[in-house]
């Protein structure tokens, strides 16, 4: 029987793992690295902040995190052909960045069985919709689209510094990165529109990390079909968070191994009310359903492991291993 990180890279390196990866159970999350402590902000529940960008944070008490609260007084940018008077953005080379607490954090990570993992949350798209809302963003891509791209190219290059930093101090083997496309039902724009903004944005982020060695899981819990092979072509080598409404089989027919799906677990069995015999029944639904086509590791459809309400997660692992336990030789 493999260790969770062999069956890891297994499956990313299609060679025969011997069981389904399990949840997050093969990653060594690590996150207080000092850059991305600036770039997402310190949030504190029930506190609101200002981040380095300038947008506020919101963390109410009866809520699971923060999030942005992005309103016409208090947008960072309130015209976007004015966008470099309004913002002024973080020079992280420029910075005295304190890696100790990250290191030991680093040290600690069983790297036998675990893959040291980072996550890079608030990608280009979600900070653009943190800079001036999520309105105005879809309104200047389309209006406003020189203004957009030279927004975009400063954004990214404050995107690689961090992920250079990043590998260079952390040396993760996996980034978990975040940027939300799209809603339940579609892409939050066009396909082409998409492609126009981010993909090769997107395309030279992802390789740099590929040529430095990292894998690159691309978090979006939202519905993304319409792009599934342009996120392959630009170095996603797994789509965590991929939603049941995305007709997954489908997905996974059309990208035929090149990319794996991480997710297929319905975030609505997480809720007060939650019963096992619930958790279990989707649990074991989305490894019937989307195992026997391949390339596919189950979980929640959040970014990163846990789940709001305890004892979900902890279900889900135990259907997942369950199941491994009927379907492989282990």
């Amino acid at each position: 029987m493999y260790t969770p990180r062999e069956n890891f890279l297994r499956t990313v390196n299609k060679d025969n793992p011997d069981r389904l990866v399990c949840d997050y159970t093969a990653f060594g999350i690590v996150r207080d690295d000092p850059v991305t402590d600036l770039d997402r902000g310190i949030r504190v529940k029930g506190k609101e902040i200002v981040d380095i960008y300038g947008t506020t944070i919101i963390w109410p008490e009866n809520q699971p995190g923060g999030m942005p609260h992005v309103t016409e007084e208090n947008k960072v940018i309130k015209d976007i052909t004015r966008w470099r008077e309004e913002l002024k953005l973080p020079d992280y080379d420029s910075m005295d960045l304190d890696w100790t607490k990250n290191r030991a954090s680093v040290a600690a990570v069983d790297k036998e069985n675990k893959m040291l993992t980072s996550i890079m949350a608030t990608g280009l798209f979600e900070r653009l919709h943190f800079l001036m809302g999520f309105e105005d963003t879809l309104v200047n891509l389309l209006m406003e689209p020189e203004a957009m791209h030279d927004l975009l190219d400063a954004l990214l290059e404050v995107r690689m510094t961090y992920v250079r930093l990043l590998i260079d101090n952390m040396h993760p083997e996996v980034i978990i990165h975040h940027d939300d496309w799209g809603n339940h039902d579609s892409l939050f724009m066009q396909a082409d529109v998409w492609r126009e903004f981010f993909k090769e944005r997107y395309r030279k982020l992802y390789g740099y990390m590929r040529e430095r060695g990292v894998i690159v899981i691309h978090h979006a819990d939202c519905h993304c079909a319409a792009i599934v092979k342009d996120m392959a072509e630009i170095g996603v080598q797994i789509w965590q968070g991929a939603i049941p409404n995305n007709d997954i089989c489908k997905v996974q027919k059309e990208l035929n191994g090149d990319m794996i799906i991480m997710g297929g677990i319905d975030a609505g069995i997480d809720k007060p009310d939650w019963t096992e015999e619930e958790v279990r029944r989707e649990t074991r639904r989305a490894c019937d359903t989307y195992a026997p086509n391949g390339a596919f590791i189950p979980c929640l459809t959040y970014g990163g492991p846990g789940s709001i309400f305890p004892g979900v997660d902890t279900a889900i692992r135990d259907e997942i291993e369950k199941y491994n336990a009927e379907h492989n030789k282990l």
